[in-house]
C-alpha cells in the first residue's frame, strides 16, 4: 500500500521573484534524494503562496526494499590459517559486517582470490527516511539573498515560522533548530483561522481553501487572468499582455479577487509609458487598452481577499494610483519645460563608476567610439550627423525627474523628450535604441545610428569595467556584461556589419588609457576582453547547431570579424556534411604541425626538389582564385579549391624530408608549407576539424 507525504514550509511573505526557482529546487532535491534512498514514488507536486512552500509526494513505498550486497574483504591467503581456520583479519571483517562464516565466499579479482561477505541491509521505513532527509533538503535551498533570524544558524529567504510534515495522517517529526513541526498550518492572514489542523494529506488543499488560501499557484493564476480579462472586456478593452506581471501578482496573493478601477481622463494625455510604468512597476496594476492599444481610463488590480466591500477597495486603489500619476504628471511637465540638450551638462554631477568618471565622461567616450565605428563602416554624411547628435544626447534623460523616479523608462523618455525638443526622428529613435536588446529575445535597433550607438555604449562599459578588474564571475554579473556582449554580437549579425572587434576594443582601451589616464595592463585586459567575447560567440554558434570543432576551427582563423565568423561557420558546417574529407583533414593536419615551426612564408623556388616545385607551382596556380573566393565570402568554394592541393602535398611530404639539418633547405621547405597554412587560415584551421 502506497503513501502520500506533505511538507509545508510556513514563512513570512516570500519575494515573488524567488518562487519559481525555489519550487524547481524543491522538486529536484526531493526527486534526487528519494532516488538515492531507493524509495519509489509516483509523483512530486510543488506549490506556493506568499506564506508557504508546499511539496506533496504521492505513491510512496512504505519503505526501502532489503538490499543484498557483496562486500569485499581481505585476500584469501591472509584470511585462513594452515588448518583452514579463520584468521584474525577475517574474524575482524566478519564482525564489522555482522556476518557468520557461512556468509563468506571467495571470488577472484585481478588474478588474486579475495573473501566476500553477502550482507543483507534491512530497508528503512519511509517515515524514518523522511525524518532524516527533509531537514537537509530545507537547509540546502538557495536564494539570491537569504537571512538568519532568532539566533538560528539556518539561512532562508524569510523566517520559517511553522512546518507541516504529514505521512498520510501521521506527523513525521524532525528537528530544524526548534522550528515547530506538526500538522498545524495557518489560513489567510486576515480571513482565515490562525490555526488549521490538517488531519490527512488528502484534506490539505480543501481545508486551506475553506480558510481563503488557494495553494495551487496555477489555479490562482487562472482566476487572475480570466477575471481580469472579463473585467477589461466589460469596458470594451483588453489587457496589455505581460506574463511576468501576471506571475508576480500570482505570487503576491493567496486568495485573488480581480477588481477594476478608473483613471482620471487628464492623465491619459500623458505619454503611454508615463502612465503605464507607475501602474505596473509600482502598483502591480494591469493597464487596459482598446483594439489599437490606446490606453483606456481603467486599470485592474488583484485584491488578496474576497469580494466584500469591493467598491471601497477600488476607490482606495484609485486614490493611490491618482497620487502616483499626479507625481508623474508633475515630473513630466517639469522635464519638458526645457530642451533635452539642457540636461547634458548636468551629467557631470552623476558618477557612472568611481574609477570610470561621470556620465558626462561616458557621453564623450560614446561620441568618440560612435564616430570611430561610423568611419569604419563608411556611413553616409546624414547618418553621421544623426549619430553625432544622438550620441551627444544619449544619456541626457538620465538626469530628468521622470527617469530618476522610474529608471526603467531610460531611453524611452529620452526618445520622447528628444521628439518634443524637435530633434529629428532618427536621432530620437537612436536614443531609445542604444539600450536594445534589453533582454534575451528583445528587438534589435532598426536604424544604423541606433545600432552603432548601442554597440558603442555597451562596448564602453565592457572595456571600462574589465580595465578596473570588474568582470563576470560564475553566476555573478551585476553590470550585465554578458548581456551587453551578446547584444553587440546580435546587432553585428543582424545588421551584417563587417567590423574588426579587436580594433574597436583597441580604440576603446586607448580612450581610457590616453585620454582619461586610467592605469591598467593593456595587453592583459585586451586579451581578457577578446576571450570574453569569444566565449559568448562560441555559445551562440553552439546554439545555432554548429559543430564544436567547426567553431574552434573558425575562431582560430585569421579574423575577428564576428559576421564573417558566422558566414564561415555556416559554410564550413554545410561543406563538411557533403564530403568524406577524412584523408584531406589528415593531410592538412600534417601541414599545420610542420608549418608552425616557422613564421616565415618566403620560398626560393630553386632550392626546392622536384616534388617541392610541383607543390609550389600548384599553390601559385590556385592562390589568386582562393583569395578571390575569400573576398566574396564563398568559403566553401575556397576550401574546395584548397583541397585540390592534397595530391601535391602528399607527394611532397611522402618523398621529401622537411626537417633536415641544412638550415636553408629546412626553412625553405617550412616556408612553402607556411604559405599554404596561412592561406588555409584565412578560411579556418582545418587541423581543428575532427574526422567523423
Amino acid at each position: 500500500m502506497t503513501k502520500s507525504y506533505l511538507l509545508e514550509i510556513g514563512v513570512e511573505e516570500l519575494p515573488a521573484k524567488y518562487v519559481k526557482d525555489t519550487l524547481k529546487q524543491l522538486n529536484d532535491k526531493f526527486s534526487s534524494t528519494l532516488e538515492n534512498q531507493r524509495l519509489n514514488f509516483d509523483e512530486i507536486k510543488v506549490y506556493s503562496t506568499p506564506r508557504r512552500l508546499t511539496t506533496i509526494i504521492t505513491g510512496l513505498d512504505e519503505g526501502q526494499e532489503d538490499l543484498s550486497e557483496d562486500v569485499k574483504g581481505p585476500s584469501k591467503k591472509i584470511s585462513f590459517d594452515e588448518d583452514g581456520n579463520p584468521s584474525k583479519a577475517l574474524l575482524g571483517f566478519m564482525r564489522g559486517q555482522n556476518v557468520e562464516l557461512k556468509d563468506i565466499f571467495t571470488l577472484e579479482k585481478n588474478g588474486e582470490e579475495y573473501v566476500y561477505a553477502k550482507v543483507l541491509k534491512k530497508g528503512q521505513s519511509t517515515e524514518d527516511i523522511i525524518s532524516q532527509v527533509v531537514p537537509d533538503i530545507i537547509k540546502s535551498i538557495n536564494f539570491p539573498k537569504s537571512m538568519r533570524w532568532g539566533g538560528k544558524n539556518i539561512r532562508f529567504a524569510r523566517p520559517i515560522r511553522w512546518i507541516v510534515s504529514l505521512l498520510d495522517d501521521k506527523i513525521v517529526k524532525f528537528d530544524l533548530e526548534g522550528i515547530p513541526v506538526s500538522n498545524t498550518t495557518k489560513g489567510h492572514r486576515f480571513l482565515g483561522q490562525k490555526s488549521v489542523e490538517i488531519h490527512s494529506v488528502d484534506s490539505y488543499m480543501d481545508l486551506l481553501k475553506e480558510n481563503y488560501v488557494l495553494v495551487n499557484q496555477e489555479e490562482r493564476k487562472e482566476i487572475i487572468k480570466y477575471g481580469a480579462e472579463r473585467l477589461a472586456k466589460e469596458k470594451g478593452g483588453k489587457l496589455i499582455q505581460d506574463e511576468d506581471l501576471l506571475d508576480e501578482v500570482t505570487n503576491l496573493v493567496e486568495y485573488p479577487t480581480p477588481l477594476i478601477g478608473r483613471i482620471k481622463d487628464e492623465y491619459l494625455n500623458l505619454p503611454k509609458d508615463v502612465v503605464v510604468t507607475p501602474m505596473k512597476e509600482h502598483q502591480r496594476y494591469f493597464p487596459v487598452v482598446d483594439d489599437k492599444n490606446r490606453l483606456l481610463p481603467y486599470f485592474i488590480t488583484i485584491r488578496n481577499g474576497n469580494d466584500e466591500y469591493i467598491d471601497t477597495v477600488a476607490k482606495g486603489n484609485e486614490k493611490v494610483l491618482g497620487a502616483r500619476l499626479e507625481d508623474a504628471k508633475f515630473f513630466y511637465e517639469d522635464d519638458i519645460s526645457k530642451p533635452l540638450e539642457d540636461y547634458v551638462d548636468r551629467l557631470k554631477d552623476i558618477v557612472f563608476q568611481e574609477k570610470l568618471g561621470t556620465l558626462y565622461d561616458k557621453t564623450i567616450r560614446i561620441q568618440k567610439l560612435s564616430e570611430k565605428i561610423g568611419g569604419y563602416l563608411e556611413i553616409g554624411e546624414e547618418t553621421e550627423k544623426n549619430l553625432q547628435r544622438a550620441s551627444y544626447l544619449a544619456k541626457a534623460d538620465l538626469v530628468t525627474k521622470m527617469v530618476t523616479e522610474f529608471t526603467e523608462l531610460q531611453g524611452k523618455l529620452g526618445m520622447e523628450y528628444a521628439t518634443i525638443s524637435e530633434e529629428n526622428e532618427i536621432v530620437s529613435l537612436a536614443i531609445f535604441e542604444q539600450y536594445l536588446p534589453r533582454f534575451s529575445g528583445d528587438k534589435l535597433p532598426t536604424t544604423t545610428a541606433g545600432a552603432i550607438l548601442s554597440i558603442a555604449d555597451k562596448l564602453d562599459s565592457i572595456v571600462g569595467l574589465f580595465a578596473i578588474n570588474i568582470q563576470p564571475t560564475g553566476s555573478q554579473d551585476p553590470f550585465g556584461l554578458r548581456r551587453s556582449a551578446l547584444g553587440i554580437i546580435n546587432i553585428i549579425l543582424d545588421k551584417k556589419l563587417n567590423i574588426s572587434l579587436s580594433e574597436l576594443v583597441d580604440f576603446a582601451l586607448y580612450i581610457y588609457a590616453d585620454e582619461m589616464g586610467l592605469a591598467f595592463d593593456y595587453n592583459k585586459v585586451k586579451s581578457e576582453i577578446n576571450n570574453f567575447f569569444m566565449g559568448r560567440i562560441k555559445s551562440m554558434f553552439s546554439d545555432m547547431k554548429i559543430r564544436y570543432d567547426i567553431i574552434e576551427a573558425v575562431l582560430s582563423s585569421e579574423t575577428d570579424d564576428i559576421y564573417d565568423m558566422k558566414i564561415k561557420a555556416e559554410k564550413i558546417n554545410e561543406w563538411l556534411m557533403n564530403e568524406d574529407l577524412s584523408e584531406v583533414l589528415l593531410v592538412f593536419n600534417r601541414v599545420s604541425t610542420l608549418a608552425l615551426n616557422t613564421d616565415s612564408s618566403e620560398v626560393m623556388r630553386d632550392l626546392l626538389t622536384e616534388e617541392g616545385i610541383h607543390l609550389y607551382d600548384s599553390y601559385n596556380n590556385i592562390e589568386e582564385r582562393v583569395l578571390g573566393l575569400i573576398e566574396k565570402k564563398e568559403y566553401d568554394k575556397a576550401l574546395d579549391t584548397i583541397v585540390t592541393l592534397k595530391g601535391p602535398i602528399d607527394n611532397f611530404l611522402d618523398n621529401v624530408m622537411v626537417m633536415v639539418d641544412d638550415e636553408a633547405l629546412r626553412n625553405n621547405r617550412l616556408g612553402l608549407l607556411r604559405k599554404i597554412y596561412d592561406t588555409m587560415m584565412l578560411v579556418c584551421d582545418l587541423s581543428k576539424i575532427v574526422n567523423k
